[in-house]
């Protein structure tokens, strides 16, 4: 049974730093990926450049399963991260594909497409409105989440990946190819419903090296997201 410890008012307004507009948010970028497909490495290394060179963006890296059969089982796929993608093919209408990318749970694109992810990630930041303004703070062996008051509602998300993992592949479509991946997604679980009230939480921090919170909406479009400022170090 997961935990959740109301975090003290008074504690909050010491641990959290100020918090963005909603509208000032990043960008989530969501990148369905496997180290099993030949087509993966370009999108890959666009995610990676994400990670390092972008703080208006969260880029995230999905690993999927559905390659493990075909000669490579990528040590990062996840049965949640192809459930995750099930369900934006069934709204999109295209399916399940590698690699794909989802900007802002509002649009899915072939990853390796830097023009159309581009422009779909401007039209994002274009498109931000109310939502909802969410903050993070690393305290001890837990994370402390602020989820302030807005417009609408959605399921609150709790995201843990790695910063960079370097992997030899050793057999598939990329045998022989050393593969760098930043930003890989080892956990992700819903916390709470959110409908434009404040919330708060104290979570014990999820597997992965840095954490993110992410608000969906019922429709899937993001309306809320932040990651821990400066990562988890």
């Amino acid at each position: 049974m997961m935990s959740r410890i109301p975090v003290l008012a008074g504690l909050v307004l010491g641990l959290f730093p100020a918090v963005a507009s909603a509208a000032d948010r990043p960008v989530v970028v969501e990148l369905f990926t496997s180290q099993g497909c030949s087509s993966c490495p370009p999108a890959n290394a666009f995610l990676n450049e994400m990670s390092k060179g972008r703080a208006d963006v969260l880029p995230l890296a999905f690993h999927v399963t559905y390659w493990d059969r075909l000669g490579w089982k990528d040590p990062f796929s996840m049965e949640a991260a192809t459930s995750r993608q099930d369900r934006y093919g069934h709204r999109f209408g295209d399916g399940s594909y590698t690699p794909e990318m989802v900007v802002d749970g509002s649009v899915g694109l072939v990853g390796s497409d830097r023009e159309a992810v581009n422009a779909a990630i401007a039209q994002a930041k274009r498109a931000q409105g109310a939502g909802a303004d969410v903050s993070l703070q690393k305290v001890g062996e837990n994370v402390a989440i602020r989820i302030g008051s807005g417009v609408g509602n959605g399921k609150v998300l709790l995201i843990g990946f790695d910063h960079e993992h370097v992997t030899k592949i050793g057999r598939g479509e990329n045998g022989g190819r050393t593969l760098p991946e930043s930003n890989v997604v080892r956990s992700i679980r819903p916390l709470a419903d959110w409908a434009g009230k404040p919330l708060q939480f104290d979570e014990r921090f999820p597997d992965g090296q840095d954490v993110a919170v992410v608000i969906e909406s019922s429709d899937g479009r993001i309306v809320g997201a932040a990651r821990l400022p400066g990562g988890s170090t």
